[in-house]
């Protein structure tokens, strides 16, 4: 598809809501139109037939016409420009949404194969570049040729022989855009990649600030920056350099068409060829035809820029998800949360090898099955194929005896609850994190999951807002919340690394679903914590599937079944007892963590 096709398929499909308003926006730029090339003709009236003959009365019907008709005009531009706003906002708005509920349906691949920084610039900057133009082309669509054609007539009505100027002064305006046209668009696409490399470097620093304190990494990091900045500076400067010569050339042009329409219409009134009002007016319709040139040169110049930006807004409506809603999803018959992997193989695009293969077991409700094995080995991958993040290159995952790719994602969320390697909260409450997964839960809900995670206490204790808080909720009487209330920070950056955990394990349990996912969400509580933590949770999922990724063996030992993964195939399975005397790969993890901590594997034991 050619890249303008993409901006008029935006503007087709989102445009369609609004045509009520469309079609106001069209009679009242006409009506402003037609009234502005209407004025110069009533003001060579005057000229001619009032003041050259002093009809004292004719000046002021006619200036009472010619009033009435400027209301008329500014009524008719207002009203323009105020449903043009309304429909271009309301453009932009569903724009962003669609763009947001496609992306929001992205796998992991997806998410990969466009990346987060651009996926973040398309969605906000490129959405702003189409609403715009979109703008602009409702202000200018129906003016610009109005005013184009409608002040030839007019100027031609007031004097043939000065046409030539019209038929010079337009054409060299047109190429003098079309030059610059065809520099700005290559331009403008280096300039959105350039865009997204910032936004990149700029969301990689802020995530990672604490890391790059720790190492002590400022001066590369902000090298980086100033590195990416540079690039997009220099891109803008060479745009800049194009829009700072538009302006003066076309101003030189109108001041010389100006000056044009003096010189040669100066001879021709003074050798009785043309009214002085007639002169006037020409003069008026050739500036309003260089004008409305100019406005069309002006939404012109950013229409390549817009034109990029609907291409890439596009790419992301038009991609097909990796992992699509199947088209009659089936439902299981009953709701045991039952989870079996069946010859599950899975390989990353590009990949040389597969991360998992072959992988089969069976979790039954009231079993843990922990997962355990060298970083690399495949042990995130595998648990992101529980919720179908994932979709497995061969095999199938089942729940409750459906394969998940055949489920539709509510029936998968009602019986999967995950809590991810990267513990990760949403700015809000702590009661509006817990209540994610389950919006209808009471307060007793949420500190009955919280008691479980070992979360109640620092809960209880946290303050915000008030004189020493984070800027938290505030009460009647400006109160500092507390509790359930207190505040959370993007990304729960205002708790801890062991607190963000035990909230998110909080959450999963809120949910109460059949399959729980531990995707080594106990790594940064400490032994007790853990130890704590885990026979809480015992009672709780008793009628429930667990399943555990760790890379602690105190966290697996108490499992009914511990799958031990290398290179991406369960190499050893059975409980800590069995894989002590029958496992290698298990003895020689258990024997690092041992030693590491002092001690001999017959402890373990």
């Amino acid at each position: 598809m050619l890249d303008h096709m993409h901006l008029l398929r935006l503007l087709r499909i989102y445009a369609r809501p609004y045509l009520g308003l469309l079609t106001v926006v069209l009679i009242l730029q006409a009506v402003s139109a037609i009234a502005t090339l209407y004025l110069p003709s009533l003001n060579a009236d005057i000229i001619d037939k009032g003041v050259s003959t002093g009809d004292i009365g004719y000046i002021w019907s006619t200036g009472g016409v010619m009033l009435a008709v400027a209301f008329v005009q500014v009524i008719a531009a207002v009203g323009a420009t105020w449903c043009a706003a309304r429909i271009s906002m309301g453009v932009g708005r569903d724009i962003r949404r669609d763009v947001y509920l496609t992306v929001d349906r992205f796998s992991a691949r997806d998410m990969g194969d466009f990346g987060v920084p651009t996926l973040v610039t398309r969605g906000t900057n490129d959405v702003q570049q189409v609403q715009m133009v979109t703008a602009m082309a409702l202000s200018f669509m129906v003016t610009m040729p109005i005013m184009c054609v409608g002040g030839i007539v007019m100027a031609l009505r007031e004097d043939v022989g000065l046409s030539w100027l019209v038929w010079v002064s337009v054409p060299v305006l047109l190429v003098i855009v079309s030059l610059m046209i065809v520099q700005l668009v290559p331009l403008f696409n280096v300039m959105q990649e350039k865009v997204d490399r910032i936004n990149g470097v700029l969301r990689e620093q802020i995530t990672g600030i604490r890391v790059v304190r720790a190492f002590v990494r400022e001066e590369h990091e902000s090298a980086r920056f100033a590195e990416a900045n540079r690039e997009i500076a220099q891109v803008s400067e060479k745009v800049g350099r194009v829009f700072v010569l538009m302006f003066p050339m076309i101003m030189l042009l109108l001041h010389i068409a100006t000056a044009a329409v003096l010189w040669f219409g100066g001879h021709r009134v003074g050798d009785g060829e043309m009214e002085v009002g007639s002169l006037t007016a020409f003069m008026q319709y050739l500036l309003q035809i260089l004008v409305a040139v100019m406005m069309g040169a002006f939404m012109a110049m950013m229409l390549p820029r817009a034109i990029v930006c609907a291409r890439r807004i596009d790419e992301v409506l038009e991609h097909v998800a990796t992992i699509a809603e199947p088209s009659t999803p089936q439902t299981p018959t009953a709701l045991r949360g039952e989870l079996e992997f069946r010859n599950v193989s899975f390989t990353y695009p590009g990949a040389g090898k597969p991360v998992l293969t072959d992988i089969s077991f069976t979790v039954h409700p009231g079993q843990t099955t922990a997962v355990i094995g060298a970083t690399g080995s495949g042990k995130t991958t595998l648990v992101n194929l529980i919720p179908r993040l994932l979709e497995p290159t061969s095999g199938e995952v089942l729940l409750d005896g459906v394969p998940v790719h055949r489920m539709a994602r509510p029936a998968i969320v009602e019986r999967v609850g995950l809590v991810p390697q990267k513990a990760f909260l949403f700015s809000g409450t702590v009661a509006s994190n817990l209540r994610f997964g389950a919006p209808d839960a009471t307060d007793e809900d949420l500190w009955d999951a919280l008691r479980i995670a070992q979360a109640d206490g620092f809960v209880a204790e946290r303050v915000t807002g008030g004189d020493g808080g984070d800027g938290g909720d505030k009460g009647e009487n400006g109160d500092a919340a507390r509790g359930l209330a207190s505040s959370i920070a993007q990304g729960g950056t205002d708790v801890s690394g062991g607190q963000r955990q035990r909230l998110c394990i909080a959450r999963a349990l809120v949910a109460d679903p059949k399959v729980y996912v531990f995707d080594d969400a106990f790594s940064a509580l400490d032994v007790t914590t853990d130890a704590m933590l885990r026979a809480a949770l015992a009672p709780r999922t008793t009628d429930a599937a667990v399943v555990t990724v760790a890379q602690r063996v105190s966290t697996v030992r108490d499992a009914d079944q511990i799958l031990v993964l290398d290179g991406g195939r369960i190499v050893a399975r059975g409980t800590h007892d069995q894989l002590l005397e029958t496992s290698d790969t298990y003895r020689e993890i258990v024997e690092s963590q041992l030693t590491a901590a002092g001690t001999g594997v017959e402890e373990a034991e």
